[in-house]
């Protein structure tokens, strides 16, 4: 199936470079900034894009998408917003690969067809469910897998070699390694033990495989895209939000410029 994302992910290994994936919250600070937000994402050089759905209890996130999660849902952001901005999105950006990220009950609660198909329609290219383990997944990922949406799956330090095929199995667009046993945004994990899991999942599985949770700097972004096909950034970004507001666009850009300005001068320095 040649789609957005794996149209992305083969032009960034052309260029011998990670793709740079980056998180912000729809609706944070509102739901009128998020566009600007996102575009200035994609002005500064982000490949793909997540989209995070706000949720009262986000258990793998840590206080900085709490927060933004409080901010989007405090000022009223609903379901149907989310689906607005990611199809005003898809029609400025008709190539960015666009993925939700967010957890079982928003997508579940107009039934699992409902959701695949408003993802469908808004051009949404894939979605990743973090609190829905594979043995339980007998509603999102057939629906989504029917509506032609990618059903990203997420890999962990404990992820052992007897569970991977399970995690593996109707996983499609890329591999999430989140690269700590934690929340977003607070440890970070030795380089050294990500190295060793993307050589054991590359060896697992053909999907690019892409590595978060505690990615903050360029220099770490561009050690990780030594080894990964992708490399994901949420909660450095959505801290310019939160200390920005709805100003936040430039300083975005700006930030996301560096992150692949770094992962574009490692690929130049890997070819010489």
């Amino acid at each position: 199936m040649t789609d957005r994302l794996s149209t992305r992910f083969a032009a960034c290994k052309a260029q011998g470079r990670a793709a740079l994936i980056t998180f912000v919250t729809a609706g944070d600070p509102d739901v009128a900034a998020t566009p600007a937000i996102l575009d200035a994402l994609v002005a500064g050089g982000a490949d793909i894009i997540e989209l995070g759905m706000p949720f009262t209890d986000p258990m793998a996130d840590g206080p900085a998408i709490e927060l933004a999660n409080l901010r989007s849902l405090g000022s009223g952001t609903r379901t149907k917003d989310v689906f607005a901005l990611a199809t005003k999105f898809r029609a400025r950006h008709a190539d960015t690969p666009l993925v939700l990220m967010g957890y079982a009950n928003p997508m579940l609660a107009r039934g699992a067809d409902w959701f695949a198909e408003q993802c469908k329609a808004a051009g949404v290219d894939g979605v990743i469910c973090v609190d829905v383990p594979p043995e339980e997944d007998a509603e999102i990922g057939p629906a989504l897998r029917a509506a032609g949406v990618h059903l990203v799956r997420l890999a962990t330090p404990t992820t052992d070699a007897q569970r991977l095929p399970t995690v593996l199995q109707g996983a499609s667009g890329f591999l999430y390694h989140v690269a700590v046993a934690g929340v977003t945004g607070k440890q970070q994990a030795a380089q050294a033990s990500i190295e060793i899991a993307v050589a054991r999942l590359k060896a697992a599985t053909d999907l690019p495989i892409a590595v978060g949770f505690g990615v903050r700097s360029p220099e770490q972004a561009a050690a990780i895209g030594r080894v990964a096909d992708g490399v994901v950034v949420g909660s450095a970004i959505v801290d310019i939000v939160g200390s920005h507001g709805d100003a936040a666009a430039p300083f975005v850009q700006d930030f996301v410029a560096a992150l692949r300005g770094a992962l574009t001068t490692q690929a130049q320095e890997t070819a010489a």
